[in-house]
């Protein structure tokens, strides 16, 4: 299966590429570090390829996507991982910069991907786009509002593409569960550590996002 995943660098975006390349399938990932995505390289080699892509910049998601449908070679799979947390504060102590630049990776480059990816897809009539959602994609809590609000986003803009797809196709917002990740971290410092790493999270959740399928199109599940 050849899977395209976004945020390959850290945390759960690399667990699941890794996950998934023990189970025999093809990672076209992308990600904002190039030193990351060096090792990626070095580590794994082609039919697996990685690239330096800020999602957020439009033009440089259609050049990878262009390079990566080559021959109208469709993604079987495609995961939107790519995201970023706020700075922990009352919303109105969020700058318009720190604001900007969360809707651009968290929401625009969801939109982004899906533009250049998407139409292959539709063209070749099937694939499944899992879009990570979040628990604050279905609730809120203080000093986290931004990030609310983009997986809120995600949830909607998620179940609106399912109903646009053509059948044999499907579009999942999908909540991870709680995972201790560095953006975990972020919000809840130590306390983050008494929930599954990445790596073991991954070993659950490749299988659990292989197995979705048209009848799961525009349905909020949760891993696990």
């Amino acid at each position: 299966m050849k899977i395209v995943i976004t945020g390959v660098t850290k945390g759960l975006g690399r667990a699941l590429a890794e996950e998934f390349i023990r189970g025999g399938h093809t990672i076209i990932g992308c990600g904002r570090s190039g030193e990351a995505i060096l090792d990626l390289r070095m580590t794994y080699h082609p039919p697996h390829d990685f690239s330096v892509v800020d999602v957020g910049l439009d033009t440089k998601v259609s050049i990878w996507a262009a390079r990566t449908i080559e021959n109208e070679a469709a993604p079987d799979l495609l995961i939107n991982n790519a995201a970023v947390m706020n700075r922990l504060a009352p919303l109105w102590e969020q700058d318009d910069r720190e604001f900007t630049r969360l809707v651009d990776a968290n929401i625009r480059g969801v939109q982004n991907v899906i533009r250049h990816f998407v139409p292959s897809m539709v063209k070749a009539g099937k694939g499944v786009i899992v879009n990570l959602s979040s628990g604050w994609g279905r609730s809120v809590s203080p000093e986290v509002a931004p990030y609310c609000m983009s997986k809120w986003a995600i949830e909607g803009l998620t179940k609106a593409l399912a109903e646009e797809l053509p059948k044999g196709m499907a579009a999942v917002p999908l909540n991870p569960g709680v995972i201790d990740t560095d953006m975990l971290r972020s919000c809840w410092a130590d306390g983050a550590a008494g929930h599954p790493k990445a790596e073991e999270w991954a070993r659950i959740a490749a299988p659990f996002i292989l197995k979705l399928g048209p009848r799961d199109n525009g349905q909020s599940l949760t891993v696990g």
